[in-house]
């Protein structure tokens, strides 16, 4: 097992964050479930998902992943709404498509 090291999880949050700021410039990180939930809408608490760091990658976790296209397999779990990515490396942000997964999950959440 082999442990990330700080400058990665931080490279790997820094990428996730900049996409967020990209396509939800109001969207606030709040500390739950022992990592941090993107609310996109600063006068609402309802989140479209977070960010978690674990021993060996950080997970992009999706509320309603389930319901996202995602036609080359780059979602894993298998939980009735959620789905999550996981990074290793910073390069594993655009390379697994997290800016498609966010956008699909802040359009869910103002389809709603």
């Amino acid at each position: 097992m082999s442990k990330l090291p700080p400058e990665v999880i931080a490279e790997i949050d820094a990428a996730i964050r900049l996409i967020v700021a990209d396509l939800a410039p109001d969207a606030r990180y709040l500390p739950k479930y022992g990592g941090v939930v993107i609310a996109p809408d600063p006068a609402s608490d309802q989140f479209v998902g977070g960010l978690f760091t674990y021993t060996e990658h950080v997970s992009l976790e999706f509320s309603q992943g389930a319901r996202f296209a995602d036609p080359q397999g780059e979602l894993e779990g298998k939980g009735k709404a959620r789905r999550h990515l996981k990074f290793r490396h910073p390069d594993d942000v655009a390379a697994r498509d997290a800016r498609g997964f966010l956008q699909q999950a802040l359009a869910l959440r103002n389809a709603s």
